[in-house]
């Protein structure tokens, strides 16, 4: 390890690939450079403070520099003790950005660097789970007063602080970007569909076509998730609690079942509901012999990982983030420790679809100072325009023109007289 007052990470001798991954996810991540040449003009950060709790990846990496172009000090750790790339890590240390987060974080380590990010006093905080708003709110509340406030990445997060803000304990504004178009419905639909299969493959370089697999959870996440599969040859099952949800994935072509009748039927098992123990020891315990379990979900409680590793009666490593646990006889093997498998084993989203992701954590942060004392503590979503903005630049990242209303057009939008 490499450690000293501004920086934790795994080995400094990873900056010059970290660099280069950096400068490859640079190159597909088009809209957010244009964000960033704009904040190096216009300097809309200068003298204030960011803290960010986000997975230490690449494209995380092009976030932090177009913060600190904006005038920003940017200090930064892991949402997930198995989701940072080192040598990423490492380029931000030499880049003069305050990190701490190397792969394969101890659960205290985890909890420190947290703190560590919150030693720095942010006017800002951006996170990804809300570990980070959590740590401010129960341990660290005297630094509230002056946070500007907060930026929410994901689906688990945001549920969180609505259920805060419920309780009448959340003290900041909070954006939630999660739910922008340009996120959720690209984020979570192609990013995690591509990502988790990917993770799934590099563990256990399975062959999909022919295989059952069953998707727990048909919101954005499994949406993509069940979409991928089926395209790679797989019979898809989806078990929902949602009826709606329930519905589309019916009309969309997959079968529905309750988990505990699935259990016995699927090969691959994959997890994406934000809930805890969605795949319990009794489904477990009806498993055929050399399942395949995953968890695309932000925090490792959708799989009862603890039971399953009290009651197996053998526990070993195949090989790295695959691990094989025998339980009443038969192997059950578990990918990425039950942990976001599209990180803990693979790169995460392409690069790509974390560019739109990215240009609403940087608009979102620019909102919040523009408007700042304006907004009430609890959740907000931006403006419809600035989501908008977000694919334009997307697309005239990708070179897509796109047709302009005609003034004809625009006013029968607008008119309610003119009928049949």
């Amino acid at each position: 390890m490499n450690t000293t007052e501004n920086y934790h990470v795994k080995d400094l001798s990873l900056v010059e690939q970290g660099k280069s991954n950096i400068q490859l996810a640079e190159e597909r991540m088009g809209a957010l450079i244009g964000i960033r040449d704009r904040f190096t003009l216009e300097k809309p950060f200068r003298d204030l403070r960011i803290g960010m709790a986000l997975h230490v990846t690449k494209e995380t990496a092009v976030l932090a520099q177009t913060l600190t172009a904006g005038g920003a000090e940017v200090a930064i750790t892991s949402c997930n003790p198995l989701s940072t790339q080192d040598d990423v890590a490492a380029a931000l240390a030499k880049e003069k950005v305050r990190v701490w987060a190397y792969k394969g974080e101890t659960a205290i380590d985890y909890r420190t660097f947290i703190a560590n990010v919150a030693d720095t006093k942010p006017h800002i905080v951006i996170d990804d789970g809300c570990d980070l708003i959590d740590h401010l709110h129960t341990k660290r509340q005297e630094l509230l007063v002056d946070v500007i406030g907060g930026c929410e990445e994901t689906t688990t997060g945001v549920n969180r602080l609505r259920a805060m803000q419920g309780e009448g304990v959340l003290r900041i504004p909070v954006i939630a970007v999660n739910d922008n178009n340009t996120k959720h419905l690209l984020d979570n639909y192609y990013g995690t569909g591509q990502s988790t299969l990917d993770g799934i493959l590099r563990a256990t370089n399975i062959l999909l076509a022919g295989k059952t697999v069953v998707v727990a959870g048909y919101g954005s996440c499994g949406k993509g998730v069940a979409m991928r599969a089926d395209g790679m040859g797989a019979q898809v099952i989806v078990t929902e609690m949602d009826a709606f949800r329930a519905l589309q994935a019916t009309y969309d072509g997959y079968k529905i079942l309750p988990m505990h009748e699935a259990a016995s039927i699927g090969d691959v098992f994959i997890t994406v509901t934000g809930n805890r123990h969605v795949v319990r020891l009794d489904h477990m315990r009806r498993m055929k012999n050399g399942v395949v379990l995953a968890n695309s979900g932000h925090f490792d409680v959708e799989i009862d990982v603890e039971g399953l590793r009290r009651e197996a009666s053998q526990h070993y490593q195949v090989r790295p983030q695959l691990d094989a646990y025998v339980l009443d006889g038969r192997k059950i093997y578990l990918c990425g420790e039950g942990r976001l498998v599209n990180l803990a084993v693979a790169e995460g989203h392409p690069s790509e679809v974390m560019a739109t992701s990215f240009c609403g954590q940087a608009l979102a942060v620019e909102y919040l100072v523009k408007n700042r004392g304006k907004l009430v503590p609890g959740v907000h979503v931006l403006p419809k325009e600035i989501d908008d903005l977000i694919a334009r630049l997307q697309l005239h990242a990708m070179g897509v023109t796109i047709d302009a209303p005609t003034s004809e057009q625009q006013k029968y939008k607008t008119e309610w007289r003119e009928g049949t």
